[in-house]
């Protein structure tokens, strides 16, 4: 799932790492969300890929050792100043510890020096250099000074060892990189439940009762509000796979399961996290938490089963026809206490004439602050890349017009900050 980056200039670092090669596909997802893209290579990492290949990746000339001008920018003091971010990718053990201990002997290190903004690095080694006390402390010390750290993974290294030490994948550094380019000080860590998904209702072991909800909105709103800055807890009934791995997720299937992790995680957004002290704001600890936000996105199932079987039915034991006898599920936005979260439901309807009433009237009835209102065509309008949302509050219509679903959800955490009247945000 690639953002608009528009406006916003990357600079990426690589070093001698076998990794190398993956720095291009970290590249090229910066250039497909329209970023800038300079790139700075060591020697070391010149044997593994060449500069050419970024060059063609990037539209622009690579820094090195060797092409280092000062007739122009391209050289270790200017190239840093039009960078939102430096990113480095991947960041071998010896870059990791030159880097925390501020030597500036290639032309990366002597880039890294001189910058000014928010620096990240993907580390990638072998195992037993990760794992050093002198790594460790390395990358505690580049913590301290504020340098994001994206995580190595565990897996077969190219080596021949197997545990920690491999790059993390190129998508999941695009995304922590991207949440710095796009964070909100009005969503940086706080609290955001969001529920996706049709639930699943069980009638024996092979068989249930489900709808055709897709989860793709729900899910284009975790990353949405991830980018921003949020604290995701992400409740659904869909695949997680492509969510920033910094998302919480939850695995659920039936209403009943959805009401209540719903319940528990809006408990636990209720208790907040408080705002980290900084050296621009030393006094932060002991400040008003940010109210938390709970999005019931989720096509929770009116009816389930009375009794769901423990094995599976077989139809010569059914006959002919088979009546299942269903009871109502519990409203999940009735059930929640919605006391000290802002709320904001989504409502889908097929009644053109009527739709917007019942949307209106979820404010009412059910407690909301906000509705998002979708006026379906038929059942293939489930599972689309794109939708038209209305939102919807006391004192507000609007029409966002109908695009993808990650855009709409831009609007929606636009509109959903004006709903927190308090001085938290």
């Amino acid at each position: 799932m690639l953002v608009d980056l528009s406006g916003k200039t990357v600079l990426l670092g690589v070093t001698g790492s076998i990794a190398a090669y993956k720095a291009c596909d970290i590249a090229r997802l910066f250039v497909k969300s329209r970023a800038q893209v300079h790139v700075i290579m060591t020697t070391a990492a010149e044997r593994f890929v060449s500069a050419l290949t970024f060059e063609a990746l990037t539209r622009n000339p690579v820094l090195t050792e060797d092409s280092e001008s000062w007739s122009s920018e391209l050289n270790h003091i200017d190239i840093g100043k039009k960078a939102d971010i430096f990113l480095i990718a991947p960041a071998t053990a010896n870059t990791i510890n030159k880097l925390a201990k501020g030597i500036a002997d290639n032309i990366l290190l002597q880039t890294a020096l001189a910058y000014k903004k928010q620096i990240l690095i993907a580390p990638a080694a072998n195992t037993q250099m990760i794992s050093s006390h002198y790594t460790d402390g390395s990358l505690k010390m580049l913590k301290v000074n504020d340098v994001r750290v994206i995580s190595s993974q565990e897996k077969l290294l190219a080596c021949g060892d197997e545990g920690d030490g491999a790059l993390s994948e190129p998508q999941e550094i695009y995304y922590q990189a991207s949440q710095v380019l796009l964070e909100d000080s009005f969503w940086k860590d706080r609290k955001v439940v969001i529920t996706g998904g049709g639930t699943r209702e069980k009638i024996d072991e092979v068989r249930y009762i489900s709808n055709y909800s897709s989860g793709k909105m729900a899910k284009a709103l975790a990353v949405a509000l991830y980018f921003k800055g949020a604290d995701v807890c992400y409740i659904s009934t869909m695949s997680h796979e492509d969510l920033p791995e910094e998302i919480y997720t939850i695995d659920v299937e039936d209403a009943e399961e959805m009401l209540e992790y719903t319940i528990d995680a809006v408990r636990v957004a209720k208790k907040g996290k408080m705002t980290k002290p900084s050296l621009n704001n030393p006094d932060a600890i002991g400040m008003i938490q940010k109210t938390p936000y709970l999005f019931m996105v989720a096509a929770v199932a009116d009816f389930t089963p009375t009794y769901p079987q423990s094995a599976k039915l077989k139809k010569s034991q059914l006959g002919d026809s088979w009546n299942i006898e269903l009871k109502q599920t519990k409203d999940i936005l009735k059930s929640v206490n919605k006391d000290g979260i802002i709320t904001v439901g989504f409502k889908a309807e097929m009644d053109a004439q009527n739709g917007m009433k019942s949307a209106k009237s979820l404010i009412a009835n059910k407690g909301v602050t906000a509705v998002c209102y979708n006026l379906l065509q038929d059942s293939q309008s489930f599972g689309s890349d794109e939708n038209e949302i209305t939102w919807i509050t006391v004192d507000d219509t609007i029409n966002f017009g109908k695009t993808d679903k990650l855009k709409l959800s831009f609007s929606i955490a636009k509109q959903s900050m004006k709903l927190d009247k308090g001085t938290d945000g």
